[in-house]
């Protein structure tokens, strides 16, 4: 609790409360949040009960793909086949009222398939571009990794930069734009490895697991009872672009305090230093681990972060980010393990 108090900003009035009701508490504390947040935080819990309605436990992975969207960033949800990675990703799109789009990565698939291409138009007698998939506000891509580098490459810009640029002509994409995709572990057969340039594009890298026996008996038992009804049918759609751009502004204006900021900066810089890793995270890491903590600070009603919202972020924002030595990966030491290390090793802000 102390952890927490120190890091409230210091205009930030604290009323004592005798229980939970409205706004944001913690531990029988209310703050007055000097950011309309509670509109927002009713709309992730609405999201949530919305997904909720098909999708079986993976709470971790519906937190991470909210936060992903109100920070702007791109996820990369990796698990086996049969976790429920393309439906929980459709799920989310058909809560949105939004623009959205599929595309089925395959080894043939080439650049143009996904960004559009110019066609002669014989009746004009010149050259219009055909707009291509990625042209959308939601981009669900499957199984991102059966796609070879040559296509890899045509989403550097438009992840980073949000616009594609074909025969000079820049096309801007608009907002919310939101790249969510699907990969397989790379020793699945037919997979190639995402290259490090696009990799550290995505804000999270999100791994999905089995549910556990409990969880499972309930998948079997709604799978049940929709009697092959379609699972999209129960969704319903609330949340417009215009909302989901308020929404990604008011995160923007979450508060963190500087020593919180020097303690994102300690962790990225750890592992460029650390034994174990043979590539170390970049600025860009930085960056997403602030817009990440914030994010979840909004979710929690918050408007400043704390560095429980900073840890939360730590292995989602990392794991994909650096590269672990092949001595330490022969051994079986992941880079979830040396990112936990390195987050343990670090003192908390007081």
């Amino acid at each position: 609790m102390e952890e927490l108090e120190n890091n409230i900003p210091n205009d930030q009035p604290i009323t004592p409360v005798p229980e939970v009701d409205g706004g944001h508490t913690e531990e029988g504390l209310h703050f007055e949040s000097r950011l309309e947040l509670q509109e927002l935080q009713a709309s992730v819990q609405k999201i949530k009960a919305e997904l909720g309605k098909v999708i079986v436990g993976q709470k971790e992975m519906v937190d991470m793909l909210i936060a992903s969207l109100l920070a702007k960033g791109h996820s990369l949800i990796e698990g086996v086949p049969g976790v429920a990675k393309t439906v929980s990703a459709k799920l989310l799109a058909k809560s949105l009222n939004v623009g959205f789009s599929r595309i089925q990565f395959t080894p043939d698939l080439m650049p143009s398939d996904i960004l559009g291409t110019s066609i002669f138009d014989m009746k004009k007698s010149e050259f219009e571009f055909k707009k291509g998939p990625i042209f959308s506000n939601m981009i669900l891509i499957d199984e991102i990794n059966r796609a070879p580098a040559k296509t890899q490459a045509a989403l550097f810009e438009v992840m980073e930069e949000r616009q594609i640029t074909i025969d000079g002509q820049r096309y801007p994409l608009a907002p919310p734009f939101m790249v969510l995709a699907t990969q397989n572990p790379v020793e699945q057969e037919g997979t190639y490895r995402l290259p490090e340039a696009q990799l550290d594009r995505f804000l999270f890298k999100i791994e999905v697991d089995y549910p556990n026996l409990e969880e499972e008996i309930e998948i079997i038992n709604r799978e049940h009872q929709l009697k092959d009804a379609k699972k999209t049918e129960k969704i319903n759609t609330f949340l417009s672009q215009e909302q989901i751009v308020t929404y990604q502004n008011l995160v923007n204006e979450v508060r963190i305090e500087d020593n919180l900021l020097k303690y994102i900066a300690q962790v990225i810089v750890a592992t460029r230093s650390n034994q174990f890793l043979y590539l170390g995270a970049s600025p860009r890491a930085s960056i997403a681990m602030l817009k990440a903590s914030k994010a979840f600070a909004a979710m929690s009603g918050r408007d400043f972060v704390t560095p429980e919202d900073i840890k939360r972020t730590a292995v989602a924002v990392l794991q994909h980010r650096v590269i672990v030595t092949p001595e330490r990966e022969m051994e079986g030491i992941t880079s979830k393990q040396i990112i936990k290390q390195i987050v343990e090793n670090i003192e908390v802000p007081r």
